[in-house]
């Protein structure tokens, strides 16, 4: 089976690699002069690191059965997490019970009650009944309204923007069970995963084994058509020439495949449309000595015009990477949004009160470098009644797969996520090819 996989994020390059692995002739397409997507990385003292905040949770057992798979599992490392809030001026350690009863935004009986749903909301195992109710609606009854204002509401707000009311109670729900699987006995502390040498490698390690396999990758080269005849799709155009192939993976965002796309029926058109997508905007500052304690500060003020500030280096050891701190200052908006136009410099001196707010002593001498990085369909919004817009992995087109975050339900966009994603729909693609062959 000839199969074109476009997009050479770790959806695309995980589908690549399972059908490779089962004897497919493979041609990987990746419109970037680089592999990776959100994975890409850059130097920092001679270690790479990536350009968006990347880390593991204990559950995520697609990605570490991957990497072992691959001959990685020797560098991956797990990390004691510190996570803080900042409210009030003040930023709170945010991991332990007794965090949470230390935490003076809130009074005693809301401390309480948001402690009891969250604890609740991290055993809790099902979900379908959640999806039909925003957190809005949801939360307030049960933490109070005190503690869904100072909590949920800036977190949500953050996050989703305009569209923070509307934001599923499943999406929120899937969160607390992530945090969970990283604790341990007790509650009080939290283990995040990482690969040594950044998970880049991950990526040189899945088109390292598609091209042993005898498939081919082309960087910087678009797919700018799809060729499509009764109903099937037959090749796909990029470089000025046809490609023959018997199946299409697009591993792409949507609005991206709804421009390769020929045309669909109507009901599965709506639901590829009916997804908006929030832009990711991260900058990224090397510094020569540490911010805070913690790696995941999130931020509790509407006053503040991102949502967190993690920091790497306070979860990997600064030593890697020549004693320098490493700071991504993250941020989820509208593409038409100002701050996402704006250079990095522009954007630091944006930011930089509200950094001088978290940690008065910061010096402008402590920066020695500073990045910016953006992808432009990053965030899948994930509203009220959000299963029933999801639309399936196949196409009606025959042979066509589209694979992106937006099918990622009810658990959010992540690694993990992404290489179950592309095995499953490559594995889809083996199976229908199987059938047509037997028919």
């Amino acid at each position: 089976m000839r199969v074109a996989v476009i997009g050479g994020g770790l959806a695309g390059l995980a589908a690549a690699y399972h059908l490779v692995r089962h004897g497919c002739a493979v041609t990987l397409w990746e419109k970037e002069p680089v592999l990776g997507g959100q994975v890409r990385t850059f130097a920092v003292g001679g270690e790479r690191v990536e350009g968006f905040y990347h880390h593991m949770f204990a559950s995520d057992a697609d990605l570490i059965r991957l990497i072992d798979e691959l001959g990685l599992g020797a560098d991956l490392e797990w990390h004691r997490s510190r996570v803080g809030y900042f409210s009030g001026g003040r930023a709170y350690p945010f991991v332990t019970p007794l965090d949470l009863l230390r935490f003076r935004p809130l009074g005693l009986v809301d401390r309480v009650r948001v402690g009891l749903v969250s604890l609740r909301l991290q055993r809790r195992q099902e979900w379908h009944d959640l999806e039909g109710v925003s957190a809005r609606e949801w939360l307030p009854g049960r933490t109070g309204r005190r503690g869904y204002e100072v909590i949920f509401e800036p977190l949500l707000r953050g996050k989703f923007g305009d569209y923070a009311g509307d934001i599923s109670m499943a999406w929120l729900w899937n969160k607390f069970r992530l945090r969970l699987s990283s604790r341990g006995r007790g509650m009080q502390h939290e283990k995040l995963g990482y690969l040594k040498g950044s998970f880049y490698r991950v990526v040189e390690g899945l088109a390292g084994a598609i091209r042993d396999g005898g498939g081919n990758i082309v960087v910087g080269q678009p797919v700018v058509g799809l060729q499509v005849d009764d109903g099937r799709v037959t090749g796909v155009a990029a470089g000025g020439n046809p490609v023959p192939c018997d199946a299409v993976v697009a591993a792409i965002p949507s609005p991206a495949f709804l421009a390769l796309a020929p045309p669909l029926p109507d009901g599965y058109r709506q639901k590829v449309e009916s997804i908006p997508y929030l832009a990711a905007l991260c900058l990224v500052l090397v510094l020569s000595r540490p911010l805070t304690p913690f790696y995941w500060l999130s931020m509790g003020s509407r006053s503040i015009p991102f949502v967190a500030a993690v920091e790497h280096t306070n979860l990997v050891p600064a030593e890697r990477y020549g004693g320098r701190r490493i700071l991504y200052i993250s941020n989820y908006l509208s593409p038409q949004d100002e701050l996402y136009g704006l250079g990095a410099r522009e954007l630091m001196e944006r930011y930089w009160p509200h950094l001088r707010e978290i940690y008065p002593p910061l010096d402008p001498a402590w920066v020695e470098a500073y990045h910016v990085f953006r992808e432009r369909a990053a965030q899948p919004v994930v509203t009220t009644g959000y299963g029933a817009r999801v639309p399936p992995l196949r196409t009606p087109v025959r042979g066509l797969y589209l694979a992106n975050t937006s099918q990622i339900y009810p658990e959010d966009r992540g690694m993990n996520y992404s290489v179950r994603l592309g095995l499953g729909v490559g594995q889809m693609a083996l199976e229908d090819q199987k059938g047509d062959t037997i028919g």
